[in-house]
């Protein structure tokens, strides 16, 4: 049985877009160009996927060790984090704000 590498292969962005073109030109079949560039299918379909996914969002089609979609899932999670420490500073300010209208309430 043959040993497999466990290194993972990195490939360039242009690389990546050049093998998509080729594969969607549809002269050969899909697995038919993975096997010419050395690729495994699934591989190649996934690019094609990520391709189509950014296809006029203005999101980078490859943004290096990731999908496409994981611009906007680091930009939601930035905007989560701001929109729940606004939340904290509101809850904080409600308490100072009834402990305020609690003292001017008492009779002196």
């Amino acid at each position: 049985m043959a040993k497999k590498n466990n290194e993972r292969r990195s490939y360039t962005k242009e690389f990546k877009t050049e093998a998509v073109v080729l594969a969607e030109k549809k002269e050969k079949p899909i697995s038919q160009v993975a096997k010419d560039l050395g690729l495994n299918e699934n591989v190649l379909r996934r690019w094609i996927a990520q391709t189509r996914e950014s296809a006029g969002t203005g999101i980078n089609m490859f943004p290096g060790h990731g999908r496409a979609r994981d611009a906007e899932l680091i930009r939601l999670r930035k905007e989560n984090k701001a929109l729940r420490n606004a939340n904290e500073i509101l809850k904080k300010a409600a308490v100072i704000a009834n402990l305020w209208f609690d003292a001017m309430e008492e009779p002196l």
